[in-house]
């Protein structure tokens, strides 16, 4: 068995809830999880998975649904019609 160590972290308290929320569906805690990326990091040498800057058109329409512009109300039923 590998020696444990404790750490700190400071989390966003509302990230943390959600994140919680998600892996006690894998029955798994918050170390857990950690233990997980840390994991997947060293084994890929990196972040375990791409990490992108929106562009600046991506980042005006986030501010846009943010504040409630430019939205257009939209059913389910109006939804799957449109993939169809």
């Amino acid at each position: 068995m590998t020696a444990k160590v404790r750490t700190n972290v400071y989390l966003d308290a509302e990230m943390k809830k959600k994140a919680q929320e998600i892996f006690k569906v894998y029955g798994m805690g918050l170390s857990d999880a950690f233990n997980i990326f840390l994991s997947q990091a060293v084994l890929e040498r990196g972040i375990p998975f791409e990490v992108k800057i929106p562009n600046e058109t991506t980042v005006e329409a986030i501010k846009d649904a943010r504040n409630g512009k430019n939205m257009t109300k939209v059913t389910l039923d109006e939804l799957k019609g449109l993939s169809a």
